[in-house]
């Protein structure tokens, strides 16, 4: 039974997600959620904020992988340097638990989770509520994205 670790990463708010893949295939969400961090605290407080939340989180649920969204490059040129300060950290953080890191593009995420590259962030949601068995889709959106970033690892890793 192998337990991944999705995060989608973000210097104001952070998703995660615990999948864990079961021995007959099912796939299971374990735990799910947000880093967020203030507004009004310094950049270097925030992106240390989130270390020692994913420490806990690491300390906490022990998972054996781990998959975050690599950086895209967006107009948002501000955004893109935040994020990425924040993989930073989260990459940091993985490889002082000991955690192996893999990275996926949000189009691999997409097509992975919904079967179509250019599926809507609604049909990603949909199918991980479907594919974890949810009563609804999981909330907010950054800890929807984590989970899909997790079963996206567990699905492509299975063979």
């Amino acid at each position: 039974m192998t337990l991944a670790l999705g995060i989608d990463p973000g210097t104001a708010t952070t998703g995660y997600g615990l999948v864990r893949l079961m021995p007959d295939g099912e796939l299971v969400a374990v735990s799910f959620g947000i880093f967020s961090t203030p507004k009004d605290e310094s950049p270097p407080a925030r992106l240390e904020m989130l270390f020692n939340n994913l420490n806990k989180l690491l300390k906490k649920y022990k998972p054996e992988t781990a998959a975050v969204e690599k950086l895209f490059f967006s107009r948002n040129v501000t955004t893109a340097i935040a994020v990425g300060q924040a993989r930073g950290v989260v990459l940091l953080a993985l490889q002082k638990a000991g955690v192996e890191a893999f990275e996926y593009t949000p189009n691999e995420v997409k097509q992975a989770v919904a079967g179509y590259g250019s599926a809507d962030k609604r049909q990603v949601q949909e199918m991980v509520r479907a594919l974890l068995q949810l009563e609804k889709i999981p909330r907010p959106d950054d800890a929807a994205d984590a989970l899909a970033i997790a079963i996206t690892h567990l699905n492509t890793n299975r063979y």
